[in-house]
């Protein structure tokens, strides 16, 4: 699959300057990934090994009871995440849904941080108390998992409204020295296209040229009802942009090296410009919305039929089979594709140990690390309490 625009009268310029007509596809240039250093696409294969590997030992915890709450595994979409973060700078902001193991990971969450959050455990990245659905990360610029559905895209518009006022107004960034000039990420599922949080976010987007990148995470199924059947325009997501003046996209999710090529001149474009954009990313998740779905929406036939393009294997394939070295020789061995997989398991089952190894919180920390006030009509005098640090972050 490969980016799309709508063709209707761009107000953001001619089509040739727009990233969704790119030069590598004009015939002029490579590709973003051909600039990469090969070991820059052995690290995406194993971020997306590793959110897999992750992924079903989160499972295999939750099935034995030692994970509790709301689980939403992101096995089968992980290109998504890896090629959409591996776009941006570090230090540009990124907010996402309840679907957000594999974000972290990507963004470079430690794999005892995530798990030990999973667990409920003091040495999770949120000590304990957001558990799956909200892997927060302050050093690597995760502003959270967030389990109101769509209520992450007006915060991911504000990220991005910050960042921008510091540049062009305040001349320099909160956290010490230059402000620069950044884009934020708002990732959403396709169900939460139809609430009006979007939308306001995307108006005040469009109006005052706030630089966020809304992702649409398009698995097709929302929480077990296909796209076609609750939303409008759902072949052609991009109408949605064209309403609020902003770029849209469709990209192809499912190979990461082809969702880098795509997304990364949007975002450069976004940066540069100073402009929000709308990407339609189409993905698919192989297992059920949450642990308990029992997915009598889709048939096993469908599934295993995705399954057949899988990120993971493309990847290696294409690192064993076709990118060469300039020496000639393959970018990855099979030996080396092995012993990849063994170093990644070791890292998830030593996450695991230490999960469980760690403390649940102490009772106190039910009082630390929100806004304590006592005092009637919001009084600014109540006194806020700040937690143990959490030593992994």
């Amino acid at each position: 699959m490969s980016i799309a625009h709508s063709n209707a009268v761009n107000p953001l310029g001619h089509p040739e300057n727009l990233p969704t007509n790119p030069a590598w596809k004009r015939g002029k240039g490579k590709r973003p990934s051909e600039l990469l250093p090969d070991a820059t696409l052995v690290k995406w294969l194993r971020d997306m090994y590793l959110i897999r590997e992750f992924e079903n030992r989160t499972a295999q915890a939750y099935q034995a009871a030692k994970i509790g709450g709301f689980c939403h595994l992101y096995i089968g979409q992980e290109a998504a995440a890896v090629g959409t973060i591996q776009s941006l700078e570090h230090d540009d902001p990124i907010v996402t849904a309840y679907r957000d193991h594999g974000h972290a990971l990507a963004r470079g969450m430690s794999v005892e941080a995530c798990m030990a959050e999973m667990y409920g455990k003091i040495t999770g990245c949120a000590k304990g108390k957001g558990g799956s659905m909200h892997m927060f990360d302050k050093p690597n610029w995760l502003f959270g998992g967030h389990g109101i559905v769509g209520a992450q895209t007006p915060l991911g518009t504000g990220l991005a409204f910050a960042s921008r006022y510091e540049w062009e107004v305040m001349k320099r960034s909160v956290t010490g020295g230059p402000a620069k000039k950044k884009v934020s990420l708002a990732y959403l599922g396709d169900g939460a296209l139809n609430q009006g949080a979007l939308h306001e976010a995307m108006n005040l987007a469009g109006l005052w040229n706030i630089p966020v990148i809304y992702v649409v995470e398009n698995n097709g199924y929302s929480m077990g009802t296909a796209i076609h059947r609750g939303t409008t325009m759902s072949e052609d997501l991009t109408k949605k942009a064209d309403a609020y003046g902003i770029l849209g996209a469709i990209i192809d999710g499912f190979d990461v090296i082809d969702c880098y090529d795509h997304f990364k001149p949007i975002v450069d474009w976004c940066r540069e410009n100073q402009k929000p954009a709308f990407v339609d990313l189409k993905t698919y998740r192989y297992l059920g919305h949450s642990m308990s779905d029992p997915q009598k929406y889709r048939t096993k036939e469908e599934v295993e039929q995705f399954k057949g393009k899988d990120s993971i294997d493309r990847l290696a394939s294409h690192l064993m089979t076709e990118r060469k070295k300039a020496d000639g020789s393959f970018v990855l061995s099979e030996q080396a594709f092995m012993q990849l997989q063994t170093d990644v398991k070791e890292e998830v089952r030593h996450g695991i140990e230490l999960a469980e190894a760690a403390p649940v919180p102490d009772l106190s920390e039910l009082y630390t690390d929100v806004l304590l006030n006592p005092m009637p009509n919001m009084s600014p005098m109540g006194e806020y309490t700040h937690g143990v640090k959490n030593p992994l972050l």
